[in-house]
Formats: C-alpha cells, sequence, structure tokens
C-alpha cells in the first residue's frame, strides 16, 4: 500500500520580520514570509529571477527562536509540510490558502552590520570583536 508524503524543503529570505504571537493557552506560533528565486526564461529568451513567496507558521519554543534571531532579509531554510486552509472573508467571499507549517527551520548566513541581534555558531568566520560572545551549550535556544 502507498503512503502519502507531505514533506517540502524550501531555502530563501525573510521578506519581512518575524510575527509572534500567542495561543489563547499560551503555546507561541510565529509567521514568517519568505521569498524563493526561480530561475526561468522571459519572453525574450533571458534568464530572469522570478520570485515564489510563501507563509510560513513556526510553533512552540522554535517559533519564539524565530521572533528573536531572525529578521527581515535574512536567509533560512525551512523543512516541513504543506497545509491547505479555507475561510470566509469579511465580503462573504470563500478564500483559501496553501501554508508551510515548519518543522524545522535552519537559520542560514551571519548578521549583517547595522541588524539586529543574531545568534552566530561558534567557529563563525569573523573577528572577536565583529560578533556578539556565543553562548554557553546551556544557553542555546535550539
Amino acid at each position: 500500500m502507498a503512503r502519502n508524503i507531505n514533506r517540502v524543503i524550501v531555502v530563501g529570505n525573510l521578506t519581512r520580520d518575524p510575527e509572534l504571537r500567542h495561543t489563547p493557552s499560551g503555546t507561541a506560533v510565529c509567521s514568517l514570509r519568505i521569498a524563493v528565486n526561480t530561475t526561468r526564461k522571459d519572453e525574450s529568451g533571458q534568464w530572469v529571477d522570478k520570485p515564489n513567496y510563501f507563509d510560513v507558521t513556526v510553533w512552540g519554543q522554535q517559533g519564539e527562536n524565530c521572533a528573536q534571531y531572525l529578521s527581515k532579509g535574512r536567509p533560512v531554510a525551512i523543512d516541513g509540510r504543506l497545509e491547505w486552509r479555507e475561510w470566509e472573508a469579511q465580503d462573504g467571499s470563500k478564500r483559501q490558502a496553501v501554508d508551510i507549517v515548519a518543522d524545522n527551520v535552519q537559520f542560514l548566513g551571519g548578521r549583517q552590520e547595522g541588524e539586529g541581534a543574531a545568534y552566530v555558531p561558534a567557529g563563525a568566520a569573523g573577528g572577536a570583536d565583529d560578533f556578539p560572545p556565543t553562548p554557553a551549550d546551556d544557553d542555546i535556544p535550539f
């Protein structure tokens, strides 16, 4: 018997800062939006990048980490599943969307000059004064 597989892996850049909120029971849920470029030929035969945009939901402690350490423009790798949802808009029309529910979010790249605080793993390139101190193993947020 065949099994159903619902798995997606995308690598892209955040198009906005993460938005953190909490359910009534206190569970953290973070919303991300990422852009992933696809290269294709345009009408003139030239190769161009076409962005694809994906809404991503990250639950729990991992969602809190995303909200704390990520910001607009940062590259991330998302491993998760697709989820289809449907709702009725205020004007009465039916709406639907396919989102990614993340099982794992990998922070890529390092902190850029002028960005907010970011976690940088031990052994990252750059001088000792370029990054904040690396937390002890017990303090690593993921």
